[in-house]
């Protein structure tokens, strides 16, 4: 997309947020992909991120479904499984995933990659337990439990408690202020 809209590798480097080294190991297919980027160079490109992710366009606008199971598979993070569960939905205003976090042994412990992204975020813990830092604050979830947050605060999250992570994540969108009151 980015040759056919003849747009420069820096552009993408600082729409996206990488340094260009960065862009171009991603472009290459050798980095993982964060929401972040696919979502801002979804923007750029004046396309939607499913179209982006598979080269087509959704169809649906009344509703769709999604059987147990499905969706769109996305693997962004190592060891993570994201299911995009509206991938068909056009104009979609979120981005509704069936995440499953794999268990880290260390997690307890561990630092916590940390990332950022427009919009706000909903986790609801299914099954499992998910240690997550916001900001500076940290929680741990269980079964049941819902976090709500600007995900433009630094964020990140890990499995924990002896067993995978499974939840629903709810990215929404904020739309951009233009001029005016």
């Amino acid at each position: 997309m980015r040759e056919i809209l003849d747009i420069s590798e820096e552009e993408m480097a600082q729409i996206t947020g990488t340094d260009r080294a960065e862009y171009l190991a991603i472009e290459a297919g050798e980095r993982d992909i964060g929401f972040t980027f696919l979502y801002r160079a979804a923007e750029r490109f004046g396309i939607d991120m499913t179209e982006l992710i598979t080269g087509e366009s959704p169809r649906l606008t009344g509703y769709t479904l999604v059987r147990h199971g499905q969706g769109l598979p996305i693997r962004r993070r190592h060891g993570f499984h994201y299911l995009n569960l509206a991938a068909q939905f056009r104009h979609r205003q979120s981005e509704p995933f069936l995440v499953t976090a794999p268990l880290d042994l260390n997690g307890e412990i561990a630092d916590i990659h940390l990332n950022q992204h427009e919009g706000q975020e909903m986790d609801y813990i299914l099954s499992g337990s998910l240690r997550i830092v916001i900001d500076q604050h940290e929680e741990i979830l269980h079964a049941g439990d819902t976090v709500y947050y600007d995900a433009s605060r630094p964020h990140g999250m890990v499995a924990v408690g002896g067993q995978p992570c499974q939840f629903l994540a709810v990215i929404i969108r904020i739309p951009a202020k233009t001029g005016g009151k």
